[in-house]
């Protein structure tokens, strides 16, 4: 597995403290439930031991139980309480125990959060945010390891949002829970031990739908969410040993997709280089190399995606996750390729 490369994310000062991700996302979560009263916290053993993740770790002694709260295993049943909950004045944030269940709660995410204001004539809102823990390098096999980071992005009346860093992990969070239509939150567990600076406050609030660039650069653009976004910095600080200029963004939303930003990059590189945790087709890869296509930019080279096999599942065997997961050096190569 490639060694940690700790970064500072745009605009994050001399203030920041060193946080790892999982205590970015215990932060942003304390912060927003003492700041509002009407934020709750519900989702399966969120509430016991600080949940499975320890993402959620003394914040039941702090706020309660009747804000913090353990639900069922019935994925469609409690979201669906969320959204009864957001219409009549509260803020729920649940947590999807693995993203891989996020189609057991498909009812609820499809057809009623997206919908639900539009059904009403804009007299509702839906301040719902929906956590979702995904991601190989966990040896949790074929069934617990997807992102889904790309599964919701069709769906106006959705936002869908990804942290690839704990500065991210917190700003965008927070962003998320202050939101008042649905948003379904994507956090990987392969970062929760993660370290960064994070800027703790309500002056670090990530603007919905911005992206980030983490690292400048002027020969090749590498666009990157959640893990591979570690592993692109990886290696953007490989190339540049070999003399390549690598600029690396972190995408944060899917929906609303920021194209702006990963343009004005492209159109100073003229290369693109996609790295996402999942299988190319129908996700925000190509939906960023169709949508450059159809304006007609012109390459100095072809656009390029890293990404899982297509007709491959994520194994069980740590050998074999490791060597279908994308790897910085994987990502390098591809860079090497749009050079030539």
């Amino acid at each position: 597995m490639s060694t940690q490369l700790e970064s500072k994310p745009a605009g994050v000062g001399s203030d920041a403290a060193e946080l790892t991700y999982r205590e970015a996302i215990n932060a942003a979560l304390e912060d927003e439930l003492e700041s509002d009263p009407a934020v709750i916290l519900m989702g399966e053993d969120v509430a016991t031991a600080g949940g499975v993740f320890k993402t959620n770790e003394g914040l039941s002694d702090r706020f309660g139980r009747e804000r913090v709260r353990n639900t069922p295993i019935c994925e469609n049943g409690f979201v669906g309480v969320a959204l009864g909950m957001a219409v009549t004045g509260m803020r729920p944030v649940v947590e999807i125990m693995f993203s891989d269940f996020l189609p057991t709660a498909g009812d609820a995410i499809v057809n009623e959060l997206p919908k639900y204001r539009f059904m009403c004539g804009g007299q509702c809102e839906v301040p719902v945010t929906v956590r979702s823990i995904g991601g190989a390098t966990g040896r949790f096999g074929t069934q617990h390891s997807a992102t889904g980071e790309s599964w919701y992005m069709a769906l106006p009346g959705l936002k869908v949002a990804t942290a690839g860093t704990p500065d991210s992990a917190y700003s965008v969070l927070r962003a998320a829970i202050r939101s008042n239509d649905p948003v379904v939150f994507f956090e990987h567990r392969g970062l929760y031990g993660r370290k960064g600076p994070v800027r703790r406050g309500d002056d670090n609030i990530a603007a919905v739908g911005d992206a980030a660039v983490l690292r400048e650069g002027s020969d090749v653009t590498i666009v990157a969410t959640l893990l591979m976004l570690d592993r692109a910095l990886i290696a953007a600080e490989q190339l540049a040993e070999n003399g390549v200029d690598a600029e690396v963004v972190e995408l944060r939303w899917l929906r609303p997709l920021d194209t702006e930003s990963v343009r004005r990059s492209v159109e100073k590189t003229g290369r693109l280089v996609v790295a996402e945790e999942q299988v190319h087709a129908a996700g925000w890869g190509a939906t960023l190399i169709s949508q450059f296509a159809m304006e007609g930019f012109e390459w100095k080279s072809r656009p390029r995606a890293v990404s899982l096999p297509d007709n491959l599942l994520i194994p069980y065997t740590p050998e074999l996750e490791d060597t279908v997961v994308p790897s910085a050096e994987r990502i390098a190569d591809e860079v090497r390729a749009a050079l030539k």
